[in-house]
């Protein structure tokens, strides 16, 4: 059996399963190291304990879900305190809570979210910290 046109097809298949495992083999090499947040705010060096609302791996990993649990909690529930897994209570407000200790926006929040290439839309609604040092 004969297949006609063998040459262009072969090369039509192989352009085609480079541009189908682009996006697989074009990352690679590009790994770095997660960067780690830096916490020498004037706020997080006065804290007796160096604790946030909920544990380090917890806010590492679900920090979104609880502001966004916040943002519907505040605006749509009118809750304004977060008892913590710990059983200490928290305002639920990101610029009281969160950023008086992470006053830092490009050394704390941005240099993890340029790292995972996400944009938040906090500061459509909060106004940006001026940076603290």
């Amino acid at each position: 059996m004969k297949i006609y046109n063998a040459g262009p097809i072969i090369t039509g298949l192989i352009i085609f399963l480079g541009l189908l495992t682009f996006p697989f083999w074009y990352g690679l090499g590009d790994a770095a190291s997660a960067p780690e947040p830096e916490l020498d705010t004037p706020a997080i060096a006065q804290l007796p304990e160096k604790q946030c609302v909920e544990d380090t791996a917890f806010m590492r990993s679900n920090h979104m879900e609880l502001l966004s649990e916040w943002r519907q909690g505040v605006v749509r529930e009118g809750q304004t305190f977060y008892l913590a897994t710990s059983g200490q209570t928290y305002e639920m407000s990101l610029e009281n809570t969160c950023l008086k200790c992470h006053s830092s926006k490009a050394r704390f929040c941005d240099q993890c979210h340029n790292y995972v290439r996400v944009q938040t839309d906090c500061w459509t609604c909060h106004v940006e910290p001026k940076e603290v040092r």
